[in-house]
């Protein structure tokens, strides 16, 4: 089943300019600059997908569950992954259910004296037929639950890590970002009264197609600057005192300009001083950093390039940078 979460609040306005888009997402602690809420506020607008690259843990997943708690519209989302196909995605058919039908429709021919001795009278097969496509034998995935033309409310779909998936998934999506419909050969397409907000993301781990690309508003979420992360940790981490969320930031901020295999994001961020809050850390220091970089660094050759002398000179630095203020 695709993963839903419904929203209890009622249905709001969708933003009336730039500003007030960045003010509501701040108002659900979603830090955007200038240019993102400009991509989102325009994707909202003209009812285009929003799609998004960026290196993990910067806030893509994250932009489509604050709109939904914005907007008060459900969530639906598309985890996607190596092999994820048509049944994973948007629809199938409930195979048992449908032989079930196919067994009792044999003992109800049988009890009525109606069979030709196959299970089924001729007359009936074609009825039975029709009757196992029915909606009522159609488990629906995210895609399909997203367009459904059921629904009052347009939801908020977020089709996730879209890279991970394999480049045919990406032919079928075209048809759903393009037409806002899915076609099922035996009941024809089903399209979306209103098409749902869609965000998509991507680690870049490889490109998707341009075909997919142009009908969505493009936007690189790259590393936040210095400020701005502060702002997201005093937010997100509330408690963790001034000086100690200063001095995370700066060496985080740090830590990025070295050549490691995996740079930390926003969430390893924000998960390292939730970390120290719970070790009631006030600043940082040699022994309290070696102890908890695996917060922060998430491969073990990373974690030996920084370990040592290398978190004396980045604490050295945050303190010097911290002095100049």
């Amino acid at each position: 089943m695709p993963a839903v979460n419904s929203s209890n609040d009622t249905p709001q306005a969708l933003p009336s300019s730039i500003d007030d888009t960045q003010a509501r997402l701040a108002a659900h602690d979603y830090v955007a600059d200038r240019r993102l809420a400009t991509v989102v506020y325009l994707a909202l607008k003209l009812e285009r997908p929003l799609f998004l690259e960026g290196e993990p843990g910067t806030g893509k997943t994250e932009i489509a569950r604050t709109l939904a708690a914005m907007l008060g519209r459900p969530l639906i989302r598309l985890q996607c992954y190596e092999g994820l196909d048509l049944a994973g995605a948007a629809y199938e058919w409930n195979y048992a259910r449908q032989m079930l039908e196919i067994r009792l429709a044999g003992l109800g021919a049988e009890t009525n004296g109606q069979s030709d001795g196959q299970g089924v009278g001729s007359a009936g097969r074609d009825a039975l037929a029709a009757r196992l496509f029915d909606e009522r034998f159609l488990i629906k995935r995210a895609l399909l639950e997203a367009i459904d033309p059921a629904r009052e409310v347009p939801p908020v779909l977020l089709i996730d890590e879209l890279d991970r998936a394999d480049e045919p998934f990406e032919a079928f999506l075209l048809e759903v970002l393009s037409e806002w419909q899915i076609t099922i050969p035996e009941l024809g397409p089903v399209r979306a009264v209103r098409p749902p907000i869609v965000v998509l993301t991507s680690n870049r781990t490889r490109e998707i197609h341009d075909a997919v690309k142009r009908r969505c508003l493009y936007h690189w979420v790259g590393f936040p600057d210095a400020a701005r992360e502060a702002e997201i940790l005093r937010r997100r981490v509330p408690g963790a005192g001034e000086r100690l969320a200063g001095e995370v930031v700066a060496f985080v901020q740090r830590l990025r300009t070295l050549d490691l295999y995996k740079l930390p994001g926003v969430a390893e961020t924000i998960e390292w001083a939730r970390a120290l809050r719970e070790l009631d850390a006030i600043q940082l220091d040699p022994e309290i950093v070696q102890s908890t970089l695996g917060l922060l660094l998430k491969y073990q050759d990373d974690i030996a390039r920084v370990n040592g002398d290398e978190v004396q000179r980045l604490l050295e630095h945050v303190r010097q940078q911290a002095a100049a203020v």
